[in-house]
């Protein structure tokens, strides 16, 4: 290895170092005390009961950990959104599990805590996977309620997901482990099967105060909604529970003897290890953000020798080809950040799209259409090529095109940020905005509009402009701290976690670990046999 592959592995190091720090700083949820606090109840965390779910020595793979990272401060924050949700198997079947974290504003919903819902809902819904809630809230954080309740994707629209999700038959479970009040209660009683533990659970439309307040009458809320009350007498609950090890054991056995489902049938032939070690993938990505080969990070991803490209001399700004990931036949875009020359003996920049690359992948998306292969889509993306040769070549016309053709694309589709991924190139690239059925980021990934540099460089012109429409000017010394500090702002907006503060993405994630997430994702998206025809539209004449 040389001395770039090795500065390379130290940079990238550092960067998943810091993951593993924010990541263990989430898990604190509340704070020991907080923790301390429910185990002293006989309550288990949100952590806990997941990982007595979930079966041992499996992928059990969390998204959106960090949900409200760096928001809602000035109400102590919000970690994880509150709530924490896994992908992972239980008694061999593929589930997503969403447990309510009550270390954190006691299980209360925040805006982000209903926007995570709603992912995993959504998630469960493109994947038909049975999803399992561990209930254990305080409902709607009231000083954000106009955040939170009446709007198309609030709180509400979970309540429609457990009906939708009912009615496509996809098993819903829920545990009451908790408080669960007001309109949250639906949630579980609207799910197919619910349970509540003895003596922590409660479930109720209004909590004894409230009660007390609106019709005078005195109640405890044990009385009013607990595991006897409703399990006895209302018959609102299926399943009483002595504790949370027997609410979840309850839960592995429901799971164990539900029925197999049809499949979509995406091939899938024996594993082979990648040609590179995973790990690789440290060395070969730059850590001064350099144009790069991209082809060993591919080869640290796939299995070894399955990589069939496609259109490898035309278009080389995007690599597409046909490649196998742990034995599933996949499709895979991914931008080539190589300066090449082209055909015409024209330097093309790397990350860059260009009107042959545009034309290539949209190609290439409609055949792994035709043929049922889920597409995976690498972004380190700086845009579509700008300039009159480009306009007047007709990139918006390709770039159409190609947009087109993933938007309304049927087969189940991945996006991994690799590095960059600014402005419309996010979009043709499969964004979130284009219904990935993951999008997940490496801590090296950069999101926004536009590189750093030169939004800093635009932004400064309009503030001088502006300045000068009013008669004023700045001094060399107050712009370049106006530029730096604009830089600054812009910096820190185009970070990973800023990202997945806002579930812009699912997860940051160790590249190496690359192929296991993809791998998990193709095998919960073959749970769905629903495909709709590829039907392209009128921009692919």
């Amino acid at each position: 290895m040389n001395l770039s592959f090795n500065k390379n592995d130290d940079e990238l190091r550092l960067l998943l170092s810091e993951l593993r720090k924010r990541q263990a700083q989430v898990e604190l949820g509340g704070g020991a005390a907080k923790i301390q606090k429910q185990r002293d109840q006989g309550k288990l965390t949100a952590r806990e009961r997941i990982a007595y779910l979930v079966d041992p020595k499996q992928p059990c793979l969390e998204i959106a950990s960090f949900a409200g990272d760096g928001m809602y401060e000035e109400y102590g924050g919000c970690p994880a959104g509150g709530v924490v949700v896994v992908l992972a198997y239980i008694k061999g079947r593929q589930c997503i599990v969403v447990a309510n974290d009550a270390t954190v504003k006691a299980g209360a919903w925040f805006p982000i805590t209903g926007k995570k819902n709603l992912r995993a809902q959504q998630i469960a819904i493109e994947n038909r996977l049975p999803i399992i809630y561990l209930v254990d809230s305080a409902g709607v954080f009231l000083p954000l309620q106009d955040e939170i309740f009446p709007d198309r994707e609030h709180f509400g629209r979970i309540f429609r997901n457990n009906a939708v999700l009912s009615s496509m038959g996809v098993p819903q479970i829920s545990a009451i482990m908790g408080s669960c009040v007001a309109g949250g209660a639906y949630l579980p009683i609207m799910s197919d099967e619910s349970l509540i533990v003895k003596g922590s659970g409660s479930i109720f439309l209004a909590g004894s105060y409230l009660v007390k307040a609106a019709i005078g009458e005195d109640i405890d809320n044990e009385t009013l909604g607990g595991a006897d009350t409703h399990c006895d007498i209302s018959g609102v609950t299926d399943y009483k529970c002595e504790n949370d090890a027997e609410a979840l054991d309850t839960i592995k056995g429901l799971v164990s003897k539900q029925g197999a489902f049809p499949k979509a049938g995406f091939d899938r032939i024996a594993s082979v290890a990648p040609k590179h070690s995973s790990e690789d993938i440290y060395g070969y990505i730059p850590h001064d953000g350099k144009p790069f080969d991209n082809m060993p990070i591919i080869e640290c991803i796939v299995d070894a020798d399955s990589w069939q490209p496609y259109k490898e001399s035309y278009g080389q700004t995007i690599h597409c080809g046909y490649a196998r990931i742990d034995g599933w036949a996949v499709g895979i875009v991914a931008n080539n950040r190589s300066i090449i020359k082209n055909a015409n003996g024209e330097m093309q920049i790397g990350g860059v799209i260009y009107s042959d690359s545009a034309d290539k992948a949209a190609r290439f998306v409609a055949n792994c259409n035709q043929k049922r292969i889920p597409l995976i889509f690498l972004q380190d993306v700086t845009g579509f090529m700008v300039g009159s040769k480009s306009e007047h070549g007709g990139i918006i016309k390709d770039g159409a095109k190609m947009v087109n053709a993933v938007a309304n694309s049927t087969v189940p589709k991945f996006t991994v940020i690799t590095g960059n991924s600014f402005g419309a190139g996010n979009y043709a690239m499969n964004g979130t905005a284009y219904d990935p059925r993951l999008i997940l980021a490496w801590p090296n990934a950069k999101l926004a509009v536009m590189g750093g540099a030169q939004a800093a460089k635009v932004l400064l012109q309009i503030e001088k402009s502006r300045l000068k429409a009013a008669g004023e000017e700045l001094d060399p010394k107050a712009l370049k701290e106006l530029q730096e500090k604009i830089e600054a702002r812009y910096e820190a907006q185009m970070s990973p976690y800023y990202a997945a503060s806002r579930l812009w993405v699912d997860a940051v994630i160790d590249p190496a670990k690359t192929r296991h997430w993809l791998s998990y994702g193709i095998g919960m998206a073959n749970h769905n046999p629903d495909i709709p025809r590829y039907n392209p539209g009128v921009i692919q004449t």
